[in-house]
């Protein structure tokens, strides 16, 4: 039986609308690069992908301009409105490549702090799983439920993480999912579309460096850890 193979998917059809700027967020500058760039670099240095998918807007005029997207080792798939539509699309764009026990790492564009090492743990860790899993960060602080400006309740930190990417689950497992719960906007990212259809994943610690850039202070953020880096 052939081992499994590892391919890589990045929803990018997004416009970053919190960022304020005049273009897509994964298209401001970082580093010398843009955003995109320096992401798909990281996954690239993994060197464990077979195909990275990149999901991007029909509309967007930006990513035609990247070196980076004739790269032979990245697919451009057709983005969709919500994440969990450009996902799905990346996924079929890789069906004649794919078996539906391969590996696929879902990884946002605007995480351009994902460390090789990172991406390896996850991985090794989960390489034997039915499922799959997430890399995630244990909270640190004290977490509220609140309603409107009202504190409802203090919830039990220990029993709550941040979701961060790669999300790594099973091509055909999670194809399946995310058609199933097509259209559900509280899919947000990959394991909430399992957890709908009743299936496990695993946590496995990340780095607390594999930041998101959201908002506009992230950039300078995600230039002093890569420097760090």
């Amino acid at each position: 039986m052939n081992s499994p193979k590892y391919f890589a998917v990045v929803p990018a059809a997004g416009v970053g609308k919190r960022m304020q700027a005049d273009r897509p967020k994964q298209y401001l500058p970082l580093q010398n690069q843009t955003v995109i760039e320096c992401t798909l670099t990281r996954l690239l240095q993994a060197d464990v992908f077979t195909t990275i998918a990149v999901a991007i807007s029909a509309e967007d005029p930006y990513w035609p301009e990247l070196d980076i997207s004739k790269h032979a080792k990245i697919l451009t798939a057709a983005g969709g409105k919500e994440r969990a539509d450009s996902v799905l699309s990346a996924l079929k764009s890789l069906e004649n490549q794919v078996q539906a026990d391969d590996w696929v790492l879902v990884h946002d564009a605007a995480r351009p702090c994902i460390t090789s090492g990172d991406m390896h743990k996850l991985i090794e860790t989960l390489k034997n799983d039915a499922t799959g899993g997430i890399l995630a960060l244990p909270s640190h602080d004290t977490l509220k439920q609140v309603n409107g400006d009202n504190i409802q309740s203090t919830l039990d930190r220990r029993t709550v993480w941040r979701a961060l990417t790669p999300q790594m689950f099973r091509y055909g497992v999670l194809k399946q999912a995310l058609q199933q719960t097509q259209g559900n906007l509280a899919i947000t990212d990959e394991a909430s579309a399992l957890e709908l259809t009743g299936l496990p994943a695993k946590i496995v610690e990340g780095r607390p460096d594999n930041i998101k850039i959201t908002q506009p202070e992230d950039l300078l953020l995600a230039q002093f850890y890569l420097e760090q880096q």
